[in-house]
This record gives structure tokens, sequence and C-alpha cells, in this order.
């Protein structure tokens, strides 16, 4: 039970987003490396988790092979750089990283802008976003590689390509 208060809580703290200029909720998990220190890569673990509920609205995540959807992305920035990620990674706002409220973690997922056409792959290691209408959460490096830091959203296609590597 204290698993699912703490996963609840943990993506509840990470619904704010960068890119919208506002917060959706106060709090945020632990910063555990220091503004300007290097952030750790990996120390993450595989998650799929049990059901949670963000402002009533309940999340099911479930591996989904064939998952493909068309929709609007942000991005989160330097608020959670250097703080706990859902799967216990430290969130990296200059890696190529994204927030998802269902997939498994770590997963890799293609992220198309649909406007321009360019396209990355991003490891998907947290929750979110709970923004009503998103399907994911961009870093900053992931939203201004696909031309979308400086709108703070954009019509995305993301599909899954599998788990990411610890």
């Amino acid at each position: 039970m204290q698993i699912v208060v703490a996963l609840s809580c943990a993506a509840a703290l990470l619904a704010a987003c960068s890119g919208s200029g506002r917060k959706l909720i106060s709090g945020y998990s632990p910063r555990v490396v220091a503004n300007g220190q290097p952030i750790p890569k990996g120390g993450g673990r595989y998650k799929l988790g049990r059901p949670y509920k963000i402002a009533g609205k309940t999340y099911v995540p479930q591996r989904d092979p064939n998952y493909a959807r068309t929709g609007i992305a942000s991005w989160y920035g330097k608020d959670f750089h250097g703080r706990l990620t859902a799967n216990g990674e430290v969130y990296d706002m200059h890696a190529l990283s994204a927030a998802h409220k269902t997939l498994p973690l770590p997963s890799l997922v293609e992220v198309t802008n649909v406007q321009t056409g360019r396209r990355i792959v991003v490891r998907v290691n947290d929750r979110g976003p709970f923004a009503h209408g998103r399907i994911i959460d961009l870093s900053y490096r992931a939203a201004t590689e696909l031309g979308l830091a400086r709108q703070g959203i954009g019509k995305v296609h993301v599909r899954y390509l599998g788990p990411a590597p610890l």
C-alpha cells in the first residue's frame, strides 16, 4: 500500500509543466543532485506499477507493444532537474527523456513533431503529464530537438519501440 501511495504522490508531484508556464500543484520529488552537478545515468528500475489516481482520474500502467498515439506534448525542465523520476532515475533536462502516464518504465518511444516531421527517440522514465489532453511530457532537450520548446506544447505522434535498457 505504501508503494501505491508513494507512486501516486510522485506522479502528482511531477504534474507541473514548465512548458505551460504554470504549476498544476505544489511540491516536487526530492532533489538528489544539486544544481550545477553532473546527473548520474541509469540507477532506475523496471517498473510497470499498479493503477493510480491523480485528480480523480485513474491511470492503468500496461504493456502495449502496439502503442501509437497522436496528441499534444508538453515539456518540463529546470524545476525537476536533479529530482527523482517515477522509476528511480534522476531527471536530466539535458537528456532525451520523457514522462508518460501508462507505458512501462523505462521504455523507448519515437516522438514525431507532426508539423515539421522532425523525429527523435526518447527514454520514458517518468509518469505524467497530468494536464488535460496531453499525451507525453518531454525533457527540455527533447522538446528543443523537436522544435517545441519555445511554444511549450505541440502536436506529436508517439510510437512505442520497446523496453529501454537500465
